[in-house]
């Protein structure tokens, strides 16, 4: 906001008076530069080549099933998804997860306490292969902040 002086004579006094009015004058030049710069850059970002492009005939995917997760508590307890399972019957429970699917195609993902012994994870998963299920990833957690840990 601008305030101008007025007043005659001298002395040391003077009536101060405001002035609202807003100079427009610096936003229509911007408004103006922008227009120029899309009317010339609008053209050279069109294709001018012209071509017939063939038809896509690729058949829609199905959506890929729900994956299936096998839990490792510290104390050795086995979960597949949020259900209490055995190392016995493990093979029997995640066939009956999968239904008709291959099980050596289907993809089991792993996640383990990080206080799980070697050799309890590694019983979990030669049950895994002795059931035919080859295909495993193994889940962590993210975090980046935690630097050489």
């Amino acid at each position: 906001m601008a305030a101008k002086l007025a007043g005659s004579g001298g002395g040391g006094r003077y009536q101060v008076e405001q002035n609202s009015e807003i100079n427009v004058t610096p936003f229509v030049d911007v408004m103006l530069v922008l227009l120029i710069i899309f009317m010339v850059a609008a053209p050279l970002a069109s294709v001018s080549v012209e071509l017939k492009l063939p038809k896509a005939v690729a058949k829609p995917r199905p959506n890929p099933p729900k994956p299936v997760y096998i839990s490792i508590q510290k104390g050795g307890a086995l979960y597949i998804g949020d259900f209490p399972t055995d190392l016995a019957s493990i093979g029997d429970d995640l066939k009956k997860q999968i239904g008709t699917r291959d099980p050596s195609k289907e993809r089991i993902f792993i996640r383990a306490d990080k206080e799980v012994r070697y050799g309890t994870f590694m019983t979990v998963l030669n049950a895994l292969q002795d059931n035919y299920f080859y295909s495993v990833a193994l889940i962590g957690q993210d975090d980046s902040r935690a630097e050489g840990q």
